[in-house]
Formats: structure tokens, sequence, C-alpha cells
């Protein structure tokens, strides 16, 4: 089963275009259901209004997934009346979708990983505090550390350190991707807004 990240911004645009991203996360959720597409929704930043979303960051798996992210990948144009400004001429909202393929994203390797054992502190009397068995996992690249003291395993401990670190290198790779992507649209703004993946004329009220 394939996963992709997806990631919709309004691109530091009005608080109407925050209100787009909102409705396009909630249309292509209700799509994603109907395509038997899983997607939980990882991170809304949301905007200075109510229902207003500055960015989305969800994460899709499915078997067609390929088809659903090609359909929205890019700009999408939303035409409707401002529901924030009574008399406000302008009528063209627009939003970028970016998707990123999870594994391509995972750059994770083991080897970048220093492993520190050390006492556990807390709970469970005398006999934690004699063993290292708590561990302390440093990802070199990021600085990014986690620690598990879950069990009385040293081994076990070790293993959680990973999948939880693994896990963490995930988001923070996302993150500089988004943010990347980010700058990248706002950079491509004027050009990407003539040349729109798909079109939406609905009320954003």
């Amino acid at each position: 089963m394939k996963k992709m990240m997806i990631q919709i911004t309004s691109g530091k645009g009005p608080a109407e275009c925050c209100r787009v991203v909102a409705c396009v996360q909630s249309l292509m959720m209700k799509q994603a259901k109907q395509q038997d597409i899983q997607i939980e929704v990882l991170e809304n930043k949301a905007g200075e209004l109510n229902g207003t979303l500055l960015s989305a960051t969800m994460m899709a798996m499915g078997h067609n997934l390929d088809a659903f992210v090609k359909e929205w990948s890019g700009t999408v144009q939303w035409i409707a009346q401002s529901p924030y400004r009574k008399y406000h001429k302008r009528k063209n909202w627009f939003v970028g979708v970016a998707a990123f393929d999870v594994q391509e994203l995972m750059q994770w390797n083991p080897k970048d990983v220093k492993l520190e054992t050390c006492r556990s502190s807390g709970p469970g009397g005398q006999n934690v505090n004699k063993v290292e068995t708590a561990v302390r996992g440093t990802h070199l690249p990021s600085g990014l550390q986690v620690m598990a003291m879950d069990t009385r395993s040293q081994l076990e401990n070790k293993k959680l350190c990973l999948a939880r670190l693994e896990a963490k290198i995930m988001v923070w790779q996302t993150e500089q991707l988004i943010a990347q992507q980010q700058s990248q649209w706002q950079e491509h703004n004027a050009l990407e807004r003539g040349n729109p993946v798909k079109t939406i004329k609905a009320k954003l009220f």
C-alpha cells in the first residue's frame, strides 16, 4: 500500500485563501473516502478567522493513490464571492497542493543514529536504577533526540527508541520539504495562477 504526504497551503494569501484551504481539505477527504483511500490529518495550522487554515498536512494511504494525487497536485483555483468582504471585487482565490512519496521522503539510515544507554529514573524501586536500561537516541544530521525507558529490557528500549526517532525524522523531513515547496510555490505564484490543475466554483460560506 502506497503512502503519501499531502499538503495544502494558502501561500500567505488573504483570509479567503485560508478558507479555500479548509474547503479543499474537506473535498479531498470526501473524495478519498469514496475511492477507498485513507486520509489522516497530521497537522492543521489555523488561520486568524474561524473556519480558515493557513495550511493542512495529511497522510494518505491506498492502492490507487497516484490518480487521486495527480488530480489535485498543483494550483487549485476557487471562484467565489468573498465571505468576509461584502463588496470585494476579487472572486478568484488560489491555493497550492503538494504531495510527497513517503518512501522517497524517508532518508532514514540507522547508522546516522548515536545510541547511548543510561539509568532509568522514575518508579520501579531500586532495581531500575542499578542497570542502564534507558536508551537515548540522537539523529546526528538533525540533532533530534528521543528517549526510551518503557521496559526493563535494554534491547526493547533500543527498538522503541529507533522507531520513535524514525517517526520524528519523517515529520522533520516533511516539514523541510514543505517549507521548500511553499517558498517555490510563492516564487512561482504568478505563473502558477495562470495554470490551475483544478477550478472549483462554489460558495465559501
